[in-house]
């Protein structure tokens, strides 16, 4: 984190006694930006002991590349604890992967037309495609309105319930935090685990 990421995040009204306590928070690209799309999709809509679970068996039984998971017989993905869906959403990656979309070509676009790629592929939604910006490509500036655990934060550092604040009116705040608005979310979800 710049100094001047934290210093602009910690003057903030509202999250800089956050930023205050947690002190500067990393973003570190991911070193294997397929295996972190497949995780993403592992975790979507589960709890992080049962993702955790399921991601486990998932890398010790089946080698996790685009070449792997397609060669993976489905009772053994479905044995990891995939549903069929899920099945078929890691599949569709791989395929995506297979087929020419890569680390490289997604490390030169921007993050419109990285979630615009990434969407394309069945089973990736905007939520995951901006995970992948934070999490795998380590972009400074985005902010994923569409995370429960994000409106929870605001809805703490504006002490107020969720429900009172609009997505809307989420991200027009979060304009204040441009171009930090990743690490502002760092921050947001430390305020959901304390």
């Amino acid at each position: 984190m710049s100094d001047d990421a934290y210093r602009e995040l910690r003057a903030d009204t509202h999250l800089g006694d956050v930023v205050e306590t947690h002190g500067p928070l990393s973003l570190d690209p991911a070193a294997d930006p397929f295996e972190r799309l497949v995780v993403s999709i592992v975790n979507q809509q589960l709890s992080t002991t049962a993702a955790a679970t399921i991601r486990d068996r998932l890398f010790d039984r089946v080698e996790v590349t685009p070449a792997g998971l397609l060669a993976a017989e489905e009772s053994v993905l479905r044995d990891c604890g995939l549903s069929g869906q899920k099945v078929g959403y890691v599949r569709n990656v791989a395929e995506a992967f297979q087929d020419g979309l890569s680390a490289d070509s997604l490390r030169t676009m921007d993050d419109e037309e990285v979630i615009d790629a990434l969407t394309e592929i069945r089973g990736v939604g905007v939520w995951t495609a901006k995970m992948f910006l934070i999490f795998v490509l380590a972009r400074e500036d985005v902010f994923p309105v569409e995370d429960l655990g994000i409106r929870r934060g605001m809805e703490h550092v504006f002490d107020v319930d969720v429900d009172g604040l609009s997505r809307a009116a989420m991200v027009e705040h979060a304009e204040t935090w441009a171009p930090y608005r990743s690490y502002a979310s760092l921050y947001l979800w430390r305020v959901v685990d304390d």
